[in-house]
């Protein structure tokens, strides 16, 4: 039992930042793409802000790798 709630916080750890990182990025993408459109200097900021939400999913993916080689003591 303790090895499938283990495997249930792996898998949220990585579902739930994924879908919040989904949702800001469907925000984020077409402000970013208005903005270039009118003004391309722009495109470095407008890249660090679309990068910026998918460090959620790698701190998730760590967060899971530390959950899953959990020893139980």
């Amino acid at each position: 039992m303790e090895i499938a709630l283990l495997g249930l916080a792996a898998a949220l750890a990585i579902s739930i930042p994924a879908i919040a990182t989904a949702w800001a990025q469907s925000r984020i993408g077409p402000a970013a793409a208005a903005s270039l459109a009118e003004k391309p200097e722009l495109s470095t900021t407008a890249i660090i802000l679309i990068a910026i939400p998918e460090t959620m999913v790698i701190l998730g993916f760590v967060v899971a790798v530390l959950i899953l080689l959990r020893t139980g003591g």
